[in-house]
């Protein structure tokens, strides 16, 4: 009785967190839902074959999120793990940990708001590299404190071995340091996409609306209560997470295991 209490139990659970996901998948297909009705009026898939010919604002959107999120992840994850390792090495790590939190003090909508002068000046506000540089300021600082945890007396051996051996600092980073920190790289690199995938303030701010991510769009596309539009763009969002999710459970934990 207790084992079947627990099945019964857990597949509401299940039914209840995938029920969101579902809801949203069904008004993105759909034209016209009305209450009190449990179904829609109109079920179709124009919305999202529109999406796939590439017509309407989503598709140029979702190139955009791609474009940006993807060169924000690689150089966060990149250039945070060679800076981490600076930091690691050097006397004065504690000081420059502490610089590395300061991005994550103010809200991302005021820090926006402090920096969005600079970006006037250097001719930045309104174009894609000026959202890329505001949101690397979020996910560079990140990625470093990610990898501060990576740099230990085991790692500095083994570099000092390489070297030791007539190794090069190019043979170090490929064949050991970034087959040792393969997993967290992967995760570094996750961790930042989403940062930059998700991120409505700073590209807000400095994108003054020319730059239109997927997320700026989902919130537009509420304000104009076009929920079916909305409802797709919602969709487009949540993918990325899953996919990242399957692919951390299916490799990197299974690695650990």
């Amino acid at each position: 009785m207790t084992s079947r209490f627990k099945k019964i139990l857990s597949i509401l659970l299940i039914g209840l967190y995938l029920f969101p996901f579902g809801y949203l998948l069904l008004l993105s297909v759909s034209r016209s839902w009305r209450f009190p009705a449990l179904w829609p009026d109109n079920v179709t898939l124009s919305n999202w074959s529109d999406l796939l010919a590439g017509q309407g604002e989503l598709a140029g959107s979702l190139l955009v999120s791609v474009i940006i999120s993807i060169s924000v992840a690689v150089f966060s994850t990149l250039f945070g793990f060679a800076t981490s390792k600076f930091i690691a090495y050097s006397k004065y790590r504690k000081q420059l940990m502490l610089y590395s939190y300061f991005p994550f003090v103010l809200s991302p909508v005021i820090y926006a708001a402090c920096i969005y002068y600079f970006f006037i000046i250097l001719d930045l506000s309104g174009s894609v590299p000026g959202v890329m540089i505001a949101q690397l300021i979020i996910a560079y600082p990140y990625a470093v404190i990610i990898f501060s945890g990576f740099w230990s007396d085991r790692i500095k051996s083994m570099e000092h071995l390489v070297a030791g051996l007539g190794g090069k600092k190019w043979d170090t980073y490929v064949r050991v340091l970034f087959p040792a920190a393969r997993d967290m790289l992967l995760i570094c690199f996750f961790q930042t996409f989403l940062i930059s995938w998700f991120e409505y303030g700073l590209t807000s701010l400095i994108g003054v609306g020319k730059v239109q991510t997927l997320t700026i769009k989902v919130f537009q596309f509420i304000q104009e209560a076009n929920i079916y539009h909305a409802a797709l763009a919602s969709c487009l969002l949540i993918f990325p997470p899953v996919l990242f999710l399957l692919f951390n459970k299916k490799y990197i934990f299974k690695t650990k295991a």
